[in-house]
């Protein structure tokens, strides 16, 4: 089984504790025996400081961007680091990397690609390249919600939504550089196209990760349509 793994930065780097990269090295570790797994990794809260002081110093969005990548390859490296010898040494920097790389049957770890998109979106574009069984994305939300929960005491989280209603709800996302929609537009899209089965879930908790690898209810599930 081919599985993608999205970790927001935010819930990976959570203040810079090591243990944390340590359980979620852990969680994959166990996954990876008898599957395939590649993980893209955010920037978190870390890169949106970085883009701030940016835009400060007058850089446009797409530089903003390019800032807001080279954090998420630093964050995906400790993770490499915490994976030791089960991870594919090096952050990959393109999805045709990323298939030469799994030949070496490790876990394959990138970061952002280039402007215009989060690593959501990589993620999406990533797990159609490769053809994988399932997109997990672990964010700091336990789901997909109607609108910000974090705004919206009010809004309705879903358990299960097609791919197009997905679309229906993040459209209207602006896609400044280090965005915090739960999913971005672009990967939406890509995951309508696609037809990969894909869960958000809450990446607070690592072992959240293998309870959706082994089928349990948990997040919410994105199906084609």
């Amino acid at each position: 089984m081919k599985i993608v793994v999205s970790i927001g930065g935010s819930v990976l780097i959570e203040n810079t504790d090591p243990e944390r990269v340590d359980a979620f090295a852990s969680v994959l570790k166990e996954i990876a025996p008898n599957n395939r797994i590649f993980v893209v990794v955010g920037g978190g809260e870390t890169a949106r400081k970085y883009i701030s002081i940016g835009r400060a110093l007058g850089a446009n969005e797409a530089i903003c961007d390019r800032i807001g990548i080279d954090v998420t390859r630093l964050n995906a490296y400790l993770l490499i680091l915490a994976l030791r010898g089960a991870a594919y040494p090096e952050v990959l920097r393109t999805y045709q990397d990323a298939l030469v790389a799994e030949r070496e049957k490790k876990i394959v770890v990138m970061g952002g690609v280039s402007p215009g998109y989060t690593t959501d979106a990589v993620s999406a574009i990533l797990a159609e390249y490769v053809g994988a069984d399932l997109l997990i994305n672990a964010t700091s939300v336990d789901g997909v919600y109607s609108s910000d929960p974090k705004v919206n005491p009010e809004s309705k989280r879903y358990e299960e939504m097609t791919a197009g209603e997905l679309v229906e709800i993040v459209i209207r996302t602006k896609l400044d550089a280090g965005s915090t929609s739960v999913i971005d537009p672009v990967g939406a899209k890509v995951i309508e196209r696609s037809g990969i089965k894909t869960i958000v879930l809450d990446g607070r908790e690592p072992s959240n990760i293998l309870r959706a690898f082994r089928g349990e209810k948990i997040g919410t599930v994105i199906l084609k349509g």
